[in-house]
């Protein structure tokens, strides 16, 4: 038997309601609100977190891990790698991307549920468009992670009965390198020639699968960038009104790349055994994929349930959101910019810039943070184990906000974190507002990105609210 092992999606934190576009323009907007990566946070970051959340939930190991995305943070440089390090990967794990079209997320999950091995499949976007534009008020940032492989490695809590592809050659939406926005050809003609190809593409998935047709699909999610075709398809396909997966359309919005594996996950997280979940996605043809859930998916706790994410999220100020996706400039705080980072430096510290790994004295058992040779206490040298702190919550024991630093969205909230299980060190906090935050909050590392200078991304971590319904930490201990 071979499918899904773990699942989990990853919603940013903050939203923007999307009155607040017609309120500020006098035109565009809608109604409910969409994610909104925050301005340290990129399609790698974010593939980052729902790639951990998912690992929480099981014990086995990718081989491989591949990563999707019509964002990349980089062009020729491996996206994935900087994933890698940061899950603290062995080096013989391979990282691929599988980059660039929006249907390269169903695309690559597709190949690993038809191929063999370990493999992590990650999908994650961060979706723009021109101010008050359709695009800006119906997308979404997010991200989804899924480890496909062999009951032989640990229990499947979604088998794959099977699948099909229909590739058109079709202008329908596209991008050029470097361009700020998505181009789209009318919605009649995506609907024209998507939704034939619908039909056709899940005609075949019921056949390879065994079905008999949709009204044997217990939970069906159709996504695409037109909506008009998302609706021809649903007509194409005959679904049942009961059976159709919440889209996020209203709370989340579209996200693209990750759509299909988000809407997946979040499907999972609500089945229960035996009942049967589709996913057909439309961009530059069709993928259709039939999944039947196991008894384990009973016992499947997600770490940080959509849904959990989705109610915690909080309010961002449409001229905020301008700001972080570069649409307005916005006076700067006077200190100037940092320098680039060094990629020599990076590479010599890679444990701790992109692991959080500091070091624990065998002897006292303290832990430093950053890692050390000689112990601060007894001073043994040399005699340390590697101290992983990505998965450790902790608290503030003091915080200055800072009108002054240099940050994309001032000011900078620093604070001084004590480590349950110790550990003591000053991070930068994200995902809260200054006036949130006060001695003894209790806070968790986050992969995010610091800042950019000279076209390089200098990713590291700092921390955010352990709020109620999002997993945080856990014992210290050697992972992945």
């Amino acid at each position: 038997m071979r499918g899904v092992i773990s699942v989990a999606g990853y919603v940013p934190y903050r939203r923007l309601d999307r009155s607040e576009i017609a309120a500020f323009f006098g035109l565009g907007g809608g109604t409910g609100t969409r994610a909104v990566a925050s301005y340290d946070e990129d399609t790698t970051t974010m593939g980052q977190a729902a790639a951990d959340l998912a690992l929480r939930s099981t014990a086995v190991e990718p081989a491989a891990l591949w990563f999707a995305t019509s964002a990349p943070a980089y062009l020729e440089k491996t996206n994935a790698a900087a994933i890698h390090a940061a899950l603290r990967f062995d080096p013989a794990v391979s990282a691929l991307d599988f980059g660039g079209a929006v249907r390269s997320g169903i695309g690559a999950l597709h190949a690993a549920l038809a191929g063999s091995g370990r493999t992590l499949v990650v999908a994650a976007d961060a979706r723009d468009g021109l101010p008050a534009g359709a695009d800006e008020a119906s997308a979404g940032d997010g991200a989804a992670a899924l480890l496909v492989s062999d009951n032989s490695e640990g229990p499947v809590l979604a088998e794959y009965l099977g699948g099909a592809s229909r590739t058109l050659e079709v202008t329908e939406r596209w991008r050029i390198p470097g361009g700020a926005r998505s181009r789209t050809w009318e919605e009649r003609f995506g609907a024209h020639v998507l939704g034939p190809a619908a039909a056709e593409a899940w005609q075949a998935a019921l056949d390879a699968s065994g079905m008999d047709d949709a009204a044997s699909i217990d939970r069906l999610a159709v996504t695409g960038l037109n909506s008009r075709a998302v609706a021809t398809a649903l007509k194409a396909i005959g679904a049942k009104a009961d059976s159709l997966v919440d889209p996020l359309i209203n709370a989340v919005g579209n996200t693209a790349t990750a759509h299909p594996a988000l809407l997946l996950c979040s499907a999972l997280e609500h089945a229960v055994p035996g009942e049967t979940i589709a996913v057909v996605a439309l961009a530059d043809g069709v993928e259709a994929i039939v999944l039947r859930a196991t008894e384990a998916i009973a016992d499947h706790r997600p770490a940080a349930p959509i849904a959990s994410q989705i109610a915690q999220g909080g309010s961002l100020s449409y001229g905020r959101f301008l700001a972080w996706r570069n649409m307005v400039t916005v006076e700067p705080p006077n200190r100037p910019a940092p320098a680039r980072p060094s990629s020599s430096a990076a590479s010599r510290r890679s444990d701790w810039k992109y692991g959080f790994t500091g070091s624990r004295d065998r002897s006292s058992e303290m832990v430093h943070l950053p890692p050390a040779r000689v112990s601060q206490k007894g001073g043994a040298a040399d005699d340390m184990d590697p101290a992983p702190m990505a998965h450790i919550s902790g608290a503030v024991a003091s915080f200055t906000v800072d009108r002054l630093a240099y940050s994309p969205s001032p000011p900078t909230v620093f604070a001084v974190v004590d480590f349950d299980g110790g550990g003591r060190v000053p991070l930068e906090l994200t995902d809260v507002d200054a006036d949130e935050v006060h001695v003894g909050m209790r806070v968790v590392p986050t992969f995010r990105r610091l800042y950019t200078a000279d076209d390089i991304h200098n990713y590291f971590w700092k921390a955010r609210p352990l709020r109620d319904g999002v997993s945080g930490g856990e014992p210290p201990g050697d992972s992945l």
